[in-house]
């Protein structure tokens, strides 16, 4: 039987994995990743707690949320290092130190 508190060590365990991308990657795509994970953290959350509201089913309605949202993010994320890449030649944010045009 899988019991909540499994769902919440997993969820800690992938939130942990997110932060230590976050704050150690110096690729932007990286840190995107690193943001995503942290995001599946909290959806696997907010599921986990779901299942013990049998009435309105809350905690998957806001996942569903929670994931549009996301997927958006990533698209924006995704378009603006795009773009950082296209004037500046790199995706490593210390060398992008301006946000003027060359």
């Amino acid at each position: 039987m899988i019991t909540l508190t499994h769902f919440l060590v997993v969820s800690a365990c992938i939130f942990s994995i997110g932060l230590y991308t976050v704050l150690s990657k110096k690729n932007a795509i990286m840190i995107l990743v690193g943001i995503e994970l942290m995001i599946n953290a909290a959806i696997l959350n907010f599921v986990a707690f779901g299942k013990y509201d049998k009435v309105s089913y809350g905690g998957q309605i806001f996942a569903l949320f929670a994931i549009v949202l996301a997927a958006a993010a990533v698209a924006v994320g995704l378009a603006i290092v795009l773009n950082v890449y296209r004037h500046y030649n790199t995706i490593n944010p210390d060398e992008v130190n301006q946000l003027k045009d060359k």
